[in-house]
């Protein structure tokens, strides 16, 4: 009786329609309304809510006391509210398998997306996971001693590349990307591009322009002396070069590429030193015993012979008529080639031997270099092709010889002097006030330098180790480029009229001329003015 009463009275409290009368909602059912903001159709859960309220009480015992349900009995069916007119969000688009995704508008945009993500369907993640834990044992180092029975990566391997019908999992991808990168426009320009493309073996990137690094043409050069303190090659404005071999002297047609030979010497005697006069073919050659000899090469002969030395003449240098001759002798002397008498002055200021002498291009100062280490500096006269007898400047920085010196065509009061094997630096002075302005340690003997005509830079040689030709920018004296093809030390350089091309001469018995310095006809450069020189005629002079 008390059952059928309790069944009755629970009929009172519920509608047939599913909706629960005097009772709120428990509170489960609120969290999941609020959780759906209100999608949730109230009905339809009342409905559901009874039905599996009504189950669960007819196969319980009742007890004296109302019993709450248990939420894990109770199913709930959810459903959003749907309009007649709902659509889709205007965001959100549908894949097809085209591999195209199709707008609310209906129209279809390409699915490459980011080409840096990727491609999930083409990715092995069995494969990535796999190869990820057999490095980290790799590293752990515990493969082998951490379980005996586990099978060796060998045998993992083996195991799996059969389970991937045969595929051989080393060369596997374990990411993949679905496109390539697309091309760039056709009037893209990438800055980069010079960077990343591959370097010319056979040149070096100075600046705005490439020097060759090959040697244009090598030429022999047998029985040339090994003695870093002559002077044995040189290249007239005539385009004509003159070389010391052993006891002869040949000359070079630069432009015909014919050799021919000056003179021979006796066994006991040979030229130490060779300098062209600046205009004309008059050749002024130092021997070994103390003379300097005038040859005219247009015509093969000899036009003088001036003593004044009493040991060989390593040194020579041209100011318009006047010749002047450094020797071991430690002297220096001024040769007029127009008198009998040639011997104008003589220069006391080296207690060893000459071996560097050079006028400045305004033909105001004359750098003189030694074996005692010193570089002088003489002032010409006022109105003289001459100087005076004491030097203005002694220069004593160099720790060894001093014969390689170069005056700065575009500075006439900068001087640059080359140390050998004890000091192997580059040092600029100012004859202005007799100062050091930079000194450069190149690490190896200095033998020879020359300064650019077409660009603001220093071409040096050297000897042991690298028996190369540098180039530098100046004043910054910065290596630009190393010129390397001789297998022992770099003696001489000479350059061509025009300065494109300089020609070394090495202890290997090799000529090398090496197109460095050649105009660059995109470069908008100004021209280096260079000093009137006086001209003059020398067949009508010399005696």
């Amino acid at each position: 009786m008390s059952q059928f009463k309790f069944l009755n009275d629970m009929n009172n409290l519920l509608n047939l329609d599913g909706e629960l009368k005097n009772q709120s909602k428990p509170r489960w059912q609120r969290k999941m309304e609020s959780s759906m903001n209100g999608s949730v159709n109230a009905s339809k859960l009342s409905v559901s809510y009874n039905n599996s309220f009504m189950t669960a009480m007819s196969g319980t015992s009742m007890t004296t006391g109302n019993k709450t349900p248990n939420k894990s009995t109770i199913d709930v069916s959810c459903s959003k509210k749907k309009t007649p007119n709902d659509k889709k969000s205007p965001g959100r688009k549908t894949p097809t398998r085209g591999g195209n995704v199709i707008n609310n508008n209906g129209s279809k945009t390409p699915s490459g997306g980011d080409r840096f993500i990727p491609n999930r369907v083409a990715t092995n993640f069995e494969l990535g996971h796999y190869l990820m834990k057999q490095e980290q044992q790799k590293t752990d180092g515990n493969e082998n001693s951490t379980d005996n029975n586990q099978k060796s990566p060998s045998n993992k391997v083996r195991a799996l590349s059969e389970a991937m019908h045969g595929m051989d999992i080393s060369k596997k991808r374990i990411l993949t990307y679905q496109t390539k990168a697309p091309a760039a426009p056709e009037s893209h320009i990438n800055p980069l591009r010079v960077v990343y493309s591959v370097k010319t073996p056979s040149s070096s990137k100075s600046g705005t322009r490439f020097i060759p690094t090959n040697p244009e043409r090598i030429l022999d050069a047998p029985d040339i002396l090994n003695d870093y303190y002559l002077n044995l090659l040189d290249w007239s404005s005539a385009n004509i070069v003159t070389v010391a071999l052993g006891t002869s002297v040949y000359l070079w047609n630069a432009e015909s590429g014919n050799v021919e030979i000056l003179f021979e010497k006796e066994a006991n005697d040979h030229a130490c030193s060779l300098e062209w006069i600046q205009e004309g073919h008059i050749l002024a050659v130092g021997t070994n015993n103390g003379n300097v000899e005038l040859w005219d090469c247009s015509k093969m002969r000899r036009l003088r012979i001036m003593t004044g030395h009493s040991a060989r003449v390593g040194a020579l240098a041209w100011n318009s008529y006047v010749v002047s001759s450094g020797s071991r002798d430690g002297s220096i002397i001024h040769h007029d080639v127009r008198q009998r008498d040639h011997l104008v002055s003589t220069l006391n200021g080296h207690s060893q031997e000459v071996c560097g002498l050079k006028w400045s291009p305004d033909l105001k100062y004359l750098a003189s270099g030694g074996n005692d280490n010193l570089v002088n500096i003489w002032g010409a006269e006022s109105g003289s092709n001459m100087t005076g007898s004491a030097p203005i400047h002694v220069l004593n920085d160099h720790q060894a010889a001093v014969r390689a010196l170069a005056w700065c065509p575009w500075q006439s009061n900068i001087l640059a002097s080359g140390g050998g094997t004890a000091d192997r630096c580059i040092k600029f002075w100012n004859v202005s006030n007799g100062t050091c302005a930079n000194s450069v340690d190149t690490n190896s003997q200095v033998c020879s330098l020359l300064f650019s005509k077409n660009y603001k830079e220093l071409i040096s040689a050297h000897g042991y180790a690298n028996n190369q030709l540098t180039i530098w920018k100046y004043p910054s004296m910065i290596k630009q480029a190393d010129l390397t093809g001789h297998s022992q030390r770099v003696l001489q350089l000479a350059m061509s009229p025009d300065g494109s091309t300089v020609m070394s001469a090495g202890a290997d018995e090799t000529l090398r001329l090496w197109n460095c310095f050649a105009p660059d006809p995109h470069f908008d450069k100004k021209k280096i003015t260079k000093t009137e020189k006086t001209s003059f005629l020398l067949k009508q002079s010399i005696r």
